[in-house]
Order: C-alpha cells, then structure tokens, then sequence
C-alpha cells in the first residue's frame, strides 16, 4: 500500500464506500476506499501543495476509485491549460465511470474557451465512453451561456451510442440548452 492510500484510507467512510459503489456499476466494489467527496476535495487542495502529486498524476492507472476521483480533482486544479490538457488526455483512458469523469472540470478551461473549443470535438467524436461523455460536458459547461453559438448543437446531436453514459450526457446537455438557449435549440 501506498503512502497516498494509507493517508485515503484514514478517511474512509465504509458505508459511503458502500453506497458510492452502488451507483456506480462496473467498478469493483471492492475498489471503493470511501472518502467523501467534500472530504477527498478538501484533501486534494492540501495534496497539490506536495511534491509527490507531482509523481502521482504520472502513475497510472490507479487502483482505487477514491485515487481517481483524486486524480481528477487535482487536474481541475492546474493552471497551465497546456499542462491541463495534456493531463485530461493522459486521465482520460483510465476513467471507467461516470463519477469520476463528471467530477473533473477544470477551472483554467473557462479562461481558454478559444482553444478548448477547437479540442472539444476530439473528445466528442472518441469512442471511448468517458472521453466522449467529457466533451459533451464541457461543451455543456463552457458553451451553453456567454459563448455559445447554435452550431454547439451539433456536435452532441451528431453523437451515435449505445452507451447508457453517453446518451444520459447529451440527454443532459439539450436539457440545459433548452433552459438556456430555448430559441436556438428548438429550431
């Protein structure tokens, strides 16, 4: 065992480990440590001021879930977007569920949107599960309010999966462009 899991391990929460297991299908039960989210954020804030996060984000895969979630939560928290993206690329073919996927939204995205939308579509058009359902959600993040242009549509529209995620995804993202852009997306 690592040093990092022994530190995730004291903050384990069995029956949260439990229950997070549940919603989450496909990931051994047995791969859920069971920190809490607003837990395992607080220790992710701590945890990018050391070094060995460094060394972490390189490491991959992760065995546990709670290692993930971690993972993505110190990705959001880079402030190179050149690193950032480079880092969501290497993440993204380990991510396995939709809980780690959808916790991950990093916050230098929003001051790049010029250079993430020309990334977005390469996320969008993957056939892998999470990949594809990230770029529809930081499509669904960053383009439905001050930048969006009706073309945005598109590229969720155009998706074709059989994939449960993936679908519930772009059924989310046209739920919010209807309560934002009603106009541009009923036409």
């Amino acid at each position: 065992m690592t040093n990092l899991q022994k530190r995730l391990f004291e903050l384990q929460d069995k029956k949260y480990a439990e229950f997070q297991s549940r919603l989450t299908p496909g990931v051994d039960p047995s791969l859920f440590i069971g920190v809490r989210v607003p837990l395992i954020r607080k220790f992710a804030k701590e945890y990018i001021k050391e070094p060995e996060h460094e060394k972490f984000l390189k490491t991959l895969p992760h065995k546990y879930y709670d290692e993930n979630m971690l993972h993505g939560l110190l990705v959001e928290q880079i402030k190179d977007y050149e690193e950032c993206i480079q880092s969501v690329d290497a993440f993204l073919p380990y991510v396995d569920n939709w809980a780690v996927c959808d916790i991950m939204s990093p916050k230098v995205f929003k001051k790049n949107r010029k250079k993430l939308i020309e990334k977005i579509p390469e996320w969008i058009q993957s056939e892998k599960t999470n990949t594809c359902r990230f770029g529809i959600e930081m499509m669904m993040s960053h383009f439905l309010d001050e930048d969006f242009q009706p073309e945005y549509l598109e590229l969720p529209a155009a998706v074709r999966s059989e994939e449960y995620y993936v679908n519930m995804m772009i059924a989310w993202f046209f739920a919010t462009a209807l309560a934002k852009q009603w106009e541009a997306t009923i036409s």
